[in-house]
């Protein structure tokens, strides 16, 4: 089964879109965005997620603490 949250790699702006279950939920700035944009998709307890878990979490471009487009 594929991760139901998706963190796609840093723009140029350094924001990073997020999907739920396929859906897009918005942009995040740093790794606690996720829980905000998490809560307000409706998701229960979404600060207890954790945001490690490969099996729920698919972070592309690095993980939660990439935040910096990386040069080329």
């Amino acid at each position: 089964m594929p991760p139901r949250l998706v963190v796609e790699p840093p723009d140029e702006n350094n924001w990073r879109r997020v999907r739920w279950k396929g859906a897009p939920i918005g942009v995040a700035h740093q790794v606690s965005d996720i829980t905000v944009l998490l809560t307000a998709a409706g998701m229960l307890d979404a600060e207890d997620l954790d945001l490690t878990d490969p099996e729920l979490v698919e972070w592309r471009g690095g993980g939660p603490e990439t935040w910096a487009e990386s040069p080329l």
